[in-house]
């Protein structure tokens, strides 16, 4: 089995065994799988009559059956269609933080990520007086958003009334281009100036944009001025981001700046076994050992992986045990191989980004293009994957240290003064991380 439709379809079967086929037809054939999410199946009837019968005689078998697929307890749920719909449009305008997988209960903790964490919670409980703003930064993947959406929900649920609101700078961004063209700035203006909380993932592409950067800091200060709550988030703190205003990054450094960074190996066990539990999996030791020793850089997709062992017991009925362990891995790295980029990968994706072939950014070719799209494919490895600088020099046509060092510093030096290269190699890393 690998989608809904066939799960639903191995039910109709078992089904077949435990009731007459009049039954089966009259009550069951125009219901359907309507979301599989975690522990929890919800089946759409046609109509309130089907929905009621279903529920008063076929509960029990319905849960009896899908244990029997998926070999653990699930919560059956029969909704009509009409109110499917319903529930998906509710669902739809939810914020993200009040998902009850984003909580301080759902957060591991551990040596990489406690302060951040502790300043979060702490946040929490005495919004805008404790560390404001706060700023969490580091790499993508590690729990950042995961503490905001912990933030926003923990406080709406003591401040029902109060307006939360959560964005990332890009979507700040082209909100106020939209509110411009539109002639309609006053309006965008009261929306993120009269809130009580502001949440701003991955302010570091607010650099370079000084317009955005200008209304920035005029709502920052407002909200300072207010004493309103503001967290944000980056991938690194602010006086390394380049093309960012003084004026800004002095905002941003008069709160409190919380790092968090990969976790370590028992936290990485830790993630992997939580996560497991909430799906209701019984995850062996040694396949914990063998995820957490194979992905040490991103929380995401631990998690994500867990994911996939799950839908391979459920879907095509494998134990939980290292080989399904493989296998899960093996197609994650296949759907997104950004998750541990080889270096063969990033010269690809940057061969193609520039327009050039791979073999010219690992030959010998010295034209303008060539160059910069070598040297920033050397910027990247060195970046986004751990590999030592011969390890990397070897990878770029057997180049030594210091050649790979000089790319290095000149990209580094370069992003500080140079915007369309910056541009670029942000939706580079993107590109190569899939995001």
């Amino acid at each position: 089995m690998t989608n809904i439709t066939q799960i639903w379809t191995t039910v109709m079967d078992m089904l077949a065994e435990k009731m007459t086929a009049v039954s089966l037809q009259t009550w069951f054939s125009d219901v359907a799988i309507g979301e599989y999410k975690d522990n929890r199946i919800i089946l759409t009837a046609p109509h309130s009559m089907t929905k009621e019968v279903i529920c008063d005689k076929y509960q029990k078998t319905l849960e009896e059956v899908f244990e029997q697929i998926f070999s653990m307890p699930m919560e059956i749920v029969v909704m009509t269609e009409d109110e499917f719909r319903t529930y998906m449009q509710e669902k739809e305008t939810e914020p993200s933080y009040m998902s009850d997988e984003f909580t301080f209960r759902n957060f591991v903790v551990g040596n990489s990520n406690r302060f951040a964490h502790g300043a979060a919670v702490a946040v929490s409980q005495m919004p805008a007086q404790v560390y404001n703003p706060l700023l969490i930064h580091g790499p993508s993947g590690v729990g950042k958003t995961h503490l905001l959406y912990a933030i926003a929900g923990t406080i709406k649920r003591e401040h029902p009334e109060w307006r939360i609101t959560y964005i990332t700078a890009e979507d700040f961004t082209n909100e106020m281009v939209t509110a411009i063209s539109q002639g309609k700035m006053n309006d965008f203006r009261m929306k993120y100036r009269q809130v009580n909380l502001l949440l701003v993932d991955d302010v570091q592409f607010l650099a370079g944009k000084s317009s955005t950067q200008e209304e920035f800091f005029h709502t920052f200060n407002a909200l300072s001025d207010a004493h309103r709550q503001m967290v944000l988030t980056s991938d690194r703190p602010p006086k390394e981001i380049p093309l960012l205003e003084d004026r800004i990054r002095s905002r941003f450094e008069s709160g409190l700046l919380a790092d968090i960074q990969p976790p370590d190996f028992e936290t990485r066990s830790a993630i992997i076994l939580k996560k497991a539990s909430y799906l209701g999996l019984d995850m062996p030791r040694e396949v914990v050992d063998f995820l957490a020793e194979r992905i040490s850089n991103n929380v995401r997709q631990l998690e994500g992986t867990v994911k996939k062992i799950k839908a391979l017991r459920a879907f095509m009925g494998l134990p939980v045990n290292l080989e399904t362990a493989q296998i899960a891995i093996e197609d994650i790295y296949r759907e997104n191989p950004g998750i541990n980029p080889t270096p063969q990968y990033i010269i690809e994706t940057v061969a193609t980004f520039y327009g050039v072939t791979p073999s010219d950014i690992t030959g010998s070719k010295r034209g303008q293009d060539i160059m910069l799209a070598r040297q920033s494919a050397i910027y990247l490895t060195r970046r986004l994957t751990k590999h030592s600088l011969p390890e990397i020099g070897a990878a770029f046509g057997g180049r030594d240290h210091t050649t790979i060092m000089h790319s290095i510093n000149k990209i580094e030096n370069a992003l500080e003064k140079d915007e369309k290269l910056k541009t670029n190699i942000e939706a580079l890393i993107k590109t190569i991380r899939q995001e």
